[in-house]
């Protein structure tokens, strides 16, 4: 059984991304800027947003952090992202998920504008990553894509399966494997929380990316001798013996499955980094496409 690593891909990936902006900078070109909007407290939307704004200064990114209050209107953060939208500084911007219940969520991300949408949830970007076109992709799913493309795990023509039908994760996931592109070429079934013949499905899959968010829900006997496994879920269950009161776990029962599989991700270490990972590799991108404009 063989770790991906994904703490380890994901800073040589920002290790690649820094020395493209050390070249930027010697030829005085302006570096790319990554803005964040949080609204609240959320701890592991803090969290999140924290380790963005660290790594953004880690490999020369400029970078923005904009939080307002719990009690912020729809109006006002519509009007927030209107400012970004216009504010040629900033290169690409996410707003933090979970928003706020009184804010409604589709209406904030359709106001993204789809080139600054670095983290590749408006329908524009999802749509042309589903045509084979440029666009932006989610950065779980492209973190994953990198991850095999990256411990060169043989795809072509394998089985995968995908557990969960979210338009973050699983949805793209599933177009994203069965292209015709590195890292993919598989024969893919997108499972969830409704299928009805789950275990017999996944004991015929080669690779299993599960994005439920159910701790410990894939275990050992549905999983057979040699399978990729891709842990996508991250639950904190709360833990008083911890000194932060929780742990982390995926949707996968590490200990057992991995006695199984190939190849593993473990929770935490694996997709989680190469979110970020690929975040800050978008905001590039959108800095290079910006720069080739007329």
């Amino acid at each position: 059984m063989t770790l991906l690593d994904g703490k380890k891909i994901s800073n040589e990936i920002k290790e690649e991304i820094a020395a493209e902006v050390a070249q930027m900078k010697d030829r005085g070109e302006k570096v790319p800027h990554l803005a964040a909007v949080l609204v609240g407290n959320d701890g592991a939307s803090l969290t999140y947003v924290g380790s963005k704004v660290r790594s953004c200064k880690k490999i020369g990114f400029g970078s923005t952090l904009i939080h307002l209050p719990e009690e912020t209107t729809e109006d006002t953060l519509l009007q927030k992202v209107k400012e970004l939208n216009e504010d040629a500084e900033i290169d690409g911007y996410i707003v933090q998920l979970p928003l706020p219940q009184h804010i409604d969520e589709q209406k904030v991300l359709m106001a993204v504008d789809p080139d600054k949408d670095v983290d590749g949830f408006h329908p524009v970007n999802f749509g042309k990553m589903a045509l084979d076109m440029e666009s932006f992709i989610s950065a779980t799913p492209s973190g994953i894509m990198e991850l095999l493309q990256r411990y060169e795990i043989d795809t072509e023509g394998k089985h995968a399966v995908v557990i969960g039908r979210s338009h973050i994760v699983g949805r793209p996931m599933s177009i994203l494997m069965s292209q015709k592109r590195e890292a993919a070429n598989c024969t893919v079934t997108l499972t969830h929380s409704r299928t009805k013949n789950m275990k017999e499905l996944t004991l015929q899959a080669d690779i299993i990316v599960s994005a439920l968010g159910v701790p410990h829900f894939l275990k050992a006997d549905m999983v057979k001798e040699g399978a990729v496994i891709i842990d996508v879920g991250i639950t904190r269950v709360p833990d008083a013996s911890k000194k932060r009161g929780y742990y982390l776990t995926g949707d996968v029962d590490f200990e057992n499955v991995g006695k199984k599989a190939s190849f593993i991700t473990p929770v935490p270490g694996g997709v989680g980094p190469m979110t970020i990972a690929m975040l800050l590799k978008n905001t590039l991108l959108a800095r290079e496409r910006h720069r080739a404009r007329p």
